[in-house]
C-alpha cells in the first residue's frame, strides 16, 4: 500500500476551529431554540460595499461578453490591482514596493501556508505562543517542526506570549531561521510598537533570519505610532516578506483575494551558500502551483481603493472596532483581565481563578450561548485565556455582551 505523509500522521488532535464547531453543534442539537451568538471565529458579517458589489457586477458583465472575457489571468495578479496595492498601501506610506514584488492569491491562509515550502526542510522556525496555528501546522506538515511532545513540537522555537511582556514576542536566544511575526497580533489583539518592529528587523539582520510578516488586520491600527507594515522599518526589504488579505479589510471572506510582498533583496542561498532572490522562487512557485485569483475577485479588490470604496469599508472597520471596544470595556467592567480590542478586531481575556481555557468556553456555552475561542487552542501561553471577536454585528455583540454580564 501506499504510504500516508507521517508529518501529517503526526498532527495532534483536530484543527482548533473544527473543534469549535463539533462542540457548537453538539450544543445546537440540544438547544434548538436558543440562538446561539458567536464572538469566535473571526468571519465577518458585514456585507460586501455598494462600490465592491458595483465591480464584481461589472466584471461579471465583462465575463460574458467575448470582447471582454477573461480566462486564466496572470498567475501573480493582473496589472491594475497590483498597481492600486502599491499606490494605496505602501506608496501612500512613503515605502516603495514595485508591482512586481506584489503576488495577488486567494488567501493569506493559503500564502503563509505555502511560502515555507520555499525554505530547507532543516530550517528553525520560531513563532510566537499564543500563535495563529497555520504557522506552526504547515511548517509540521513539512517535517520541519519535529516531534509533538504532548503540548508542543521539539523543533519549533515558542516565543512566549504573557502579561510580563506585554503578550509582545521577544527575540530568541537560540538562532533561528524563520520568524512568523504577526501584528495587529492574532490572537492578542495586540500591536508592536515602531522601536519594537525595528529591534527585529535588527535582529534578522545581524543573524541571517528572514521574517515572515502577517499584516492582515493593518487596516484596523488606529494608533499612528504603530506600523501599518513592516517595509515601514529601515533594511526590512532584505530580511523580510509580508502578507496582507482583503478578508477583513474589505469583507472578502467568502471572496478570497490577498497579496504577499516579496521584496528583490530578499535572497535565501543554495547548497553552495549563492544567494538566490526569494522574489523569483516565489514566482517560480505560483508559476507551477497556482493559476490566479479570479478576475471578478480582483475587480472586487481594486474597488475597496476608489473614493468611495475607502469611504465605505472605512464605516464598517469603524463599526468593528467599536464592537471591539464595546468588548473590551465590557470584560474590564466584570473584573477580566482583557488586552486588544483597539488596534485590532480581537480580544484577549484571561479566565477567571485559572479555568482552563475550554472549560471557561464550554461554561459560556451552556450558560448564555455565547461561543468564544478557547486560547489553548492558540498554544501553551493560551491555556487560561480566551479569544473574543469584533465581527459581530452591533446588534448581536450588544446581546452576547448582556447575556455574560449575568454569567
Amino acid at each position: 500500500m501506499v504510504r500516508a505523509n507521517d508529518s501529517l500522521l503526526g498532527l495532534p488532535g483536530g484543527y482548533l476551529f473544527a473543534e469549535v464547531a463539533r462542540r457548537v453543534r453538539r450544543y445546537t442539537s440540544s438547544h434548538a431554540a436558543r440562538k446561539v451568538i458567536s464572538l469566535g471565529i473571526g468571519d465577518v458579517t458585514h456585507p460586501l460595499v455598494p462600490a465592491v458589489v458595483a465591480a464584481m457586477h461589472k466584471a461579471a458583465e465583462d465575463m460574458s461578453r467575448a470582447d471582454t472575457f477573461h480566462g486564466y489571468g496572470p498567475a501573480g495578479g493582473y496589472a491594475f490591482l497590483r498597481e492600486a496595492i502599491c499606490s494605496h498601501d505602501y506608496a501612500a506610506r512613503g515605502m516603495d514596493i514595485a508591482p512586481d514584488e506584489i503576488f495577488v492569491s486567494a488567501g493569506a491562509k493559503e500564502d503563509v501556508s505555502q511560502f515555507q515550502s520555499l525554505f530547507d526542510r532543516n530550517c528553525t522556525v520560531a513563532v510566537a505562543d499564543p500563535v495563529y496555528p497555520v504557522y506552526v501546522e504547515a511548517n509540521a506538515m513539512a517535517g520541519r517542526a519535529g516531534l509533538w511532545n504532548g503540548s508542543q513540537w521539539d523543533r519549533i522555537v515558542y516565543l512566549p506570549c504573557t502579561a510580563a511582556n506585554g503578550f509582545m514576542p521577544e527575540p530568541p536566544s537560540v538562532h533561528v531561521d524563520l520568524i512568523y511575526l504577526c501584528c495587529p497580533n492574532n490572537p492578542t489583539g495586540t500591536a508592536m510598537s515602531r522601536d519594537a518592529l525595528k529591534e527585529w528587523v535588527d535582529y534578522a539582520h545581524r543573524t541571517g533570519a528572514i521574517i515572515l510578516y502577517d499584516s492582515a488586520y493593518e487596516a484596523f491600527i488606529s494608533d499612528p505610532a504603530i506600523p501599518h507594515s513592516i517595509f515601514e522599518i529601515d533594511g526590512a526589504r532584505e530580511v523580510a516578506a509580508e502578507f496582507r488579505s482583503f478578508s477583513k479589510t474589505a469583507g472578502f471572506t467568502g471572496v478570497r483575494c490577498a497579496y504577499t510582498v516579496v521584496p528583490r533583496e530578499l535572497s535565501v542561498t543554495d547548497e553552495n551558500g549563492n544567494p538566490f532572490p526569494l522574489n523569483q522562487l516565489w514566482k517560480r512557485h505560483q508559476d507551477a502551483c497556482f493559476n490566479g485569483c479570479s478576475y471578478p475577485a480582483q475587480r472586487a479588490a481594486e474597488a475597496a481603493y476608489s473614493a468611495s470604496g475607502s469611504l465605505q469599508l472605512r464605516g464598517v472597520i469603524n463599526g468593528y472596532l467599536a464592537n471591539a471596544a464595546m468588548i473590551l470595556d465590557a470584560f474590564r467592567s466584570m473584573g477580566y483581565t482583557a488586552v486588544g480590542g483597539v488596534n485590532a478586531p480581537y480580544v484577549w481575556v484571561e479566565t477567571p481563578n485559572k479555568m482552563p481555557s475550554w472549560d471557561f468556553f464550554d461554561l459560556m456555552l451552556d450558560k448564555t450561548g455565547v461561543v468564544c475561542t478557547p486560547g489553548a487552542g492558540f498554544g501553551l501561553c493560551g491555556e487560561g485565556f480566551i479569544r473574543l471577536t469584533a465581527f459581530g454585528t452591533h446588534d448581536e455583540t450588544k446581546e452576547a455582551l448582556a447575556r455574560l454580564a449575568e454569567l
